[in-house]
């Protein structure tokens, strides 16, 4: 898995299967596009504007349980 966020843009990636080609989008909610695979797997989603979505957008915490 891999999280990137461009400044630039105010976009914040979050790719589960990296390498894998996205077959579909869709902007389930405005500003929150999901990425599918050919099997309808998503494999990463973008959020746009991510500065005011989310709790600092440049810090990533990463949790393990068990």
């Amino acid at each position: 898995m891999k999280v990137s966020y461009d400044e630039a843009t105010d976009t914040l990636s979050v790719i589960l299967k990296d390498n894998t080609p996205v077959a579909e989008s869709d902007e389930d909610k405005p500003g929150i596009i999901l990425d599918y695979d050919a099997a309808g797997n998503l494999v990463s989603l973008e959020i746009l504007d991510a500065s005011k979505r989310v709790t600092e957008a440049r810090k990533v915490e990463f949790q393990t349980t068990g």
